[in-house]
C-alpha cells in the first residue's frame, strides 16, 4: 500500500465580490483556513497567493476554494491564475526548451508527431493551443512528467467549472438555456 505524502502546490485564485482589503477580511480568510495564503490587489482585482501542502494540485486548489467560501467575507472564486490557452513561446517557456524545437513538434520535423492542433486563433499569426491538450502530448512522448499533464487538466476542468458558475451568477437564466439548447445540463 502506497503512502501518499503532501507537496506544496503555488497557486493564486482570483476572488470576485469583494474589491478591498481589511483587518477584518483577512483575519476571517486565516481563521477559514488561508492561513497559507498572501492576499492582495491589483488592478482592482483581490487574489490569494497561496503555498498549499496537498497530496496533489486539484486537492490543494479545491480545499482552498472551500475555504475561502467557509471564511464568510463575501468572496467567491473567480478562476485559478493559469493561463489555459498558450502560445507556441509559452508552450517552449513551460517546458524549458526553445520556440523553435516547440515549432518543430507543431510541424512534426522533430519529435513523434501528432501534436494537437491550435484551438483558437487559427487563422492568424500566432494561434493558441489549449496547455491541458499540449501537456497531455508532451506526456505520452515523456517530454514532462505524468503529474504536470494531470495538474494541467485539473486547473482547466476547475477553471471551467468556475466559469460556469460566475456566468450562472450574471445571468442565470440564459447560462442554464444555452445549456440547455447545447444538451450540456444534467
Amino acid at each position: 500500500m502506497a503512502i501518499e505524502c503532501d507537496v506544496e502546490f503555488d497557486f493564486t485564485l482570483l476572488l470576485d465580490g469583494i474589491s478591498q482589503v481589511s483587518t477584518e477580511v483577512e483575519d476571517s480568510l486565516f481563521a477559514a483556513g488561508c492561513d497559507d495564503a498572501t492576499i492582495s490587489v491589483r488592478s482592482g482585482r483581490v487574489y490569494l497567493t497561496f503555498s498549499r501542502a496537498a497530496a496533489s494540485m486539484k486537492d490543494a486548489i479545491i480545499s482552498a476554494i472551500r475555504n475561502v467560501r467557509e471564511s464568510g467575507v463575501g468572496a467567491t472564486v473567480l478562476r485559478v491564475d493559469q493561463c489555459t490557452l498558450v502560445t507556441q513561446a509559452e508552450i517552449a517557456r513551460r517546458i524549458g526548451r526553445s520556440r523553435q524545437l516547440v515549432h518543430q513538434y507543431i510541424t512534426g520535423a522533430r519529435g513523434p508527431g501528432g501534436f494537437p492542433p491550435p484551438a483558437c486563433h487559427i487563422t492568424e499569426e500566432a494561434p493558441l493551443w489549449y496547455w491541458c491538450e499540449v501537456a497531455y502530448w508532451l506526456s505520452e512522448h515523456d517530454i514532462i512528467r505524468e503529474e504536470d499533464s494531470r495538474e494541467a487538466q485539473d486547473v482547466t476542468v476547475i477553471n471551467s467549472a468556475l466559469e460556469i458558475a460566475w456566468q450562472r451568477r450574471m445571468s442565470p437564466e440564459k447560462t442554464d438555456t444555452i445549456l440547455a439548447e447545447l444538451s450540456l445540463c444534467r
